[in-house]
């Protein structure tokens, strides 16, 4: 039997838009127990875990010893996935440290990082492509690996990279929210004329891949299994929508400056990244410069080729899972059903204005402006 299995996961990030699958994944057949650490146990996310079953509810912050101190205990296993929203780059740093640290301090066995990719650095420190809440997490990816190195022996330590999630697509308040343009389904985001390549992600294919992650830790510890459903381009995205829907779509390039001016965050551009962050903190960057490289990131990755700033192994990931979802029309098609199941109507009434809802937590939770 291997020495970094399982079976009580302390999980960080549980009430978010990645967290809910991530647990359901793991819970689904009782393999698992998962203890979720939560600001609000009351909070409908929060319940709609409890409801799964072989969960616990522990209400606390990842920004205290006792409180992450509290959660490793009694567990063997842990997913850590640090809102860097709520906290930005410089404290999720410090944080990631921390976690990490207590938790060998607590014996957990095997230890998964929620991540995003170190962008600054995959672009050659290209200024242009700096992105706080993807390179807060990037940076601390390869130090922990580095770490697991030398404490593997003690608790084995893996990172799980994501990219923005597709959903976003057809949600309120995302870079990626569309619009109704005399009855077309719009997407105006700075992406360039190819429409990018965005490494989106299915929220529901991260079921899995925890999963996966948390019953093969021989398999993966030491390494980054980065995920995605293709490099998509908007153009496509937008293809994909109408063969899907029968309505009329399409993806019209914007420059930085309209987009920032009248675009979905136009409201926030020169708030801080991160709502706990101090305006005045010159290590605090504002949405505009966060999201600008954020969205250099997508429009110089078209293609997946050697010139691409972010590059997936799509043949790692069929052998992983091969029924992942791998096309835009593929994932529209599943939602789309989904939608009809669940009472929320079809996709193109799923986009109009009144009936977009938010997919991330800090939309939900109205944190900040029109986020």
């Amino acid at each position: 039997m291997s020495s970094y299995q399982t079976s009580r996961i302390f999980v960080v990030g549980g009430t978010g838009a990645q967290g809910i699958p991530v647990v359901r994944g793991l819970v689904k057949d009782k393999k698992y127990f998962c203890r979720i650490l939560t600001r609000d146990g009351k909070s409908a996310r929060a319940q709609q875990l409890l409801a799964l079953g072989n969960v616990e509810l522990v209400e606390g912050t990842f920004a205290s010893e006792q409180d992450l101190r509290n959660g490793f205990r009694g567990c063997d296993g842990a997913f850590v996935n640090i809102d860097g929203f709520n906290c930005g780059e410089k404290t999720e740093i410090y944080w990631t440290i921390r976690a990490y640290e207590l938790a060998i301090e607590e014996g957990i066995k095997f230890y998964v990082h929620g991540n995003l990719d170190y962008v600054y650095k995959k672009s050659g420190f290209d200024p242009k492509f700096r992105t706080g809440h993807y390179d807060a997490k990037g940076r601390m990816s390869e130090w922990l690996l580095e770490q697991n190195k030398q404490n593997g022996n003690r608790m084995g330590a893996a990172s799980f990279t994501t990219g923005p999630y597709i959903e976003m697509s057809i949600s309120s308040n995302t870079m990626f929210t569309p619009s109704i343009e005399n009855g077309t389904a719009t997407w105006r985001v700075p992406l360039g004329e190819h429409g990018g390549g965005v490494v989106h992600v299915a929220l529901d294919d991260c079921e899995y891949y925890v999963r996966w992650m948390f019953d093969n830790p021989d398999r993966i510890a030491g390494q980054d299994l980065e995920v995605a459903i293709d490099h998509i381009s908007y153009h496509d995205l937008a293809k994909a929508f109408t063969k899907v829907t029968g309505h009329p779509a399409q993806y019209i390039d914007t420059t930085l400056e309209d987009f920032w001016a009248t675009g979905p965050m136009a409201p926030i551009a020169d708030q801080p990244c991160g709502y706990n962050n101090d305006k005045n903190d010159p290590a605090t960057f504002t949405n505009r410069l966060n999201f600008t490289g954020f969205l250099n990131m997508w429009k110089y990755s078209h293609g997946n080729d050697e010139k691409a700033i972010i590059k997936r192994d799509y043949k790692l990931l069929d052998e992983i899972f091969p029924s992942r979802i791998k096309t835009a029309e593929e994932w529209f098609r599943r939602e789309d059903a989904k939608g009809r199941e669940q009472g929320k109507g079809d996709l193109w009434q799923r986009v109009q204005r009144e009936n977009l809802k938010p997919i991330l937590k800090i939309a939900e939770d109205k944190r900040r402006g029109r986020l």
